[in-house]
């Protein structure tokens, strides 16, 4: 027997909405349609995008 493939990763969508010097990052779960999102300085984008995919795959864990 072939050992099974490890699950494939979920494709994350991210966008970016700037308003002003704040900085909305949203993430979507391509399969499951998730979706979560963070605010933070917009002079942070990495910090701010990390963020939201971090809540959205805790999100994702949580639905199981």
């Amino acid at each position: 027997m072939s050992p099974a493939a490890p699950p494939r990763p979920d494709r994350i969508l991210v966008e970016h909405i700037r308003n002003g010097q704040w900085l909305k990052v949203s993430a979507v779960c391509e399969r499951t349609g998730l979706e979560a999102a963070a605010t933070g300085p917009a002079r942070e984008p990495a910090a701010v995008e990390r963020l939201a995919v971090a809540k959205l795959r805790k999100l994702i864990e949580s639905a199981g």
